[in-house]
């Protein structure tokens, strides 16, 4: 416990308080400047991301081509993969797999209950079959 104390009363004692706030105003940072050069040459974060903006290719206006970039991507998000992963879901039977599996069973039913074998040598009924003479 004595250790944590002397690390708070540490980090109250930094001139730029317990959280390291900055000296300029709240949300102009300031680039790194290369050694020797006068620090009074400093341009604030802001001025910089102006100069170089990130470029995400939705738009010539950075702040247009942010938003557009978010929208992009929400809707490839939302849209794409959720609603496109409930249309997969909900397509009808492909090749009919389905359907034949519950036919089956159907059939399968239906022979259980009027004792026939489940399958027989014979696809088709012989003696509904029309065949040709035997000469």
């Amino acid at each position: 416990m004595a250790a944590l104390a002397r690390a708070l009363r540490a980090l109250r004692a930094l001139p730029g308080g317990a959280r390291g706030r900055a000296a300029g105003p709240s949300g102009a940072l300031a680039l790194p400047r290369p050694l020797g050069a006068d620090p009074h040459e400093e341009e604030p974060m802001l001025a910089a991301q102006k100069k170089n903006p990130d470029y995400h290719g939705f738009s010539a206006e950075p702040d247009v081509d942010v938003l557009n970039m978010h929208a992009v991507f929400f809707t490839g998000v939302s849209v794409a993969i959720v609603l496109g992963s409930v249309f997969l879901h909900y397509l009808p039977d492909y090749g009919l797999m389905e359907w034949a599996r519950r036919e089956a069973e159907i059939q399968v039913r239906e022979r259980e209950r009027l004792g026939l074998p489940l399958l027989t040598s014979n696809y088709y009924d012989p003696a509904r079959l029309s065949l040709p003479p035997p000469e």
